[in-house]
């Protein structure tokens, strides 16, 4: 009913097809079950499009080169080249996620404060230490005035990290990450294996949905950190697909990459508030992932260049947050 509906149909069923066909077990990795899941909810989503001209236009307009984006542009993290940067990034990625019912918070408050607060206090992070955290002791760590959105969520969070980091991990990221032989699919699979806020995942149409966001983006935000050298050096980092959160569905929608319902694009234009877990909230994640993915591969074929989808996630981000005017939507989540 959509340009670009049947083509982009036939090639997510293909990919299952695929995956399911390889009887190789051994090859199966949470990116996979990302990647399959996604295109699954692509080929049956109906609120959200993804548009095979649209992706076209795209790839024809960068000239199959993105912009480069550095992973500090705005110079907010915190990073001293050692173990006290990947405790930071976890305990970050392990907070980061809805900002937008407190239409003065962003995730730039959030990395500049906790930033600010290690910078203070080099034991604000430790394992013992994060497992006692209130909510107004966060607040004070932040330099927010009022309670966060989802807080209590925020501090459960915050003593499950400090909890299995020490039970497993000797307290430390650092350890975590050493653990997972320069994989990022290991990382990502150990982190939702023993943590389990991290674990983001939907049931659609009676079927599991893998997204993993802030999973992904601690993989991510290592190798963009530490440059892909030490805790940042993996050899399987064009594994990691995008970060599915309320900035990128908006900007590949802008790009005329996604095209929307006429009921999803109301309550998105209203402010209305979608469900986590619902038909519609699957939709708009499953099929950025998707519709990134065929960037990628489109780029490559259109150019001979490979691109990373965490190259791509930083680029569509950027351009995201950089356009303050564009409506996304709004779930209350603790995944995104």
């Amino acid at each position: 009913m959509w340009n670009g509906l049947t083509e982009t149909r036939e090639t997510s069923n293909d990919e299952c097809r695929k995956f399911r066909g390889s009887g190789n077990s051994g090859s199966w990795n949470a990116m996979e079950e990302v990647r399959v899941s996604s295109a699954w909810v692509a080929d049956r989503s109906t609120h959200v499009v993804v548009d095979s001209t649209g992706l076209e236009k795209v790839v024809e307009t960068i000239k199959g080169s993105i912009p480069k984006v550095e992973w500090d542009f705005e110079g907010i993290h915190y990073f001293d080249n050692g173990p006290l940067t990947v405790q930071y990034l976890f305990v970050l990625d392990a907070l980061n996620f809805c900002f937008w019912p407190d239409k003065d918070l962003n995730y730039d408050h959030l990395a500049s404060g906790l930033k600010a607060a290690l910078q203070n206090d080099k034991s604000v992070f430790d394992a013992d230490r994060l497992q006692k955290y209130t909510g107004p002791q966060l607040r004070e760590l932040l330099k927010w005035p009022r309670p966060l959105p989802l807080e209590d969520e925020r501090i459960r969070l915050l003593h499950e990290v400090g909890q299995e980091l020490e039970r497993n991990f000797g307290g430390k990221a650092a350890n975590l990450v050493e653990s997972c032989g320069k994989s990022a699919v290991y990382l990502v699979a150990l982190i939702t294996r023993h943590f389990p806020g991290f674990r983001d995942h939907s049931v659609y149409k009676g079927r599991q949905v893998f997204l993993y966001k802030r999973a992904q983006i601690f993989a991510a935000d290592l190798w963009g950190a530490f440059k892909g050298q030490g805790y940042g050096e993996f050899n399987d980092i064009g594994a990691i697909t995008i970060f599915a959160d309320y900035i990128v569905p908006a900007v590949l929608r802008n790009l005329g990459v996604l095209r929307y319902s006429s009921a999803l694009a109301n309550t998105i234009e209203s402010n209305s508030e979608i469900g986590s877990g619902s038909e519609e909230e699957v939709e708009l994640r499953a099929c950025s992932v998707y519709a990134v993915e065929k960037l990628r591969e489109l780029i490559e074929i259109k150019s001979g260049k490979k691109v990373l989808s965490v190259e791509l996630d930083l680029w569509l981000w950027s351009f995201g947050i950089q356009c303050p005017s564009l409506q996304h939507h709004r779930t209350l989540s603790i995944y995104y």
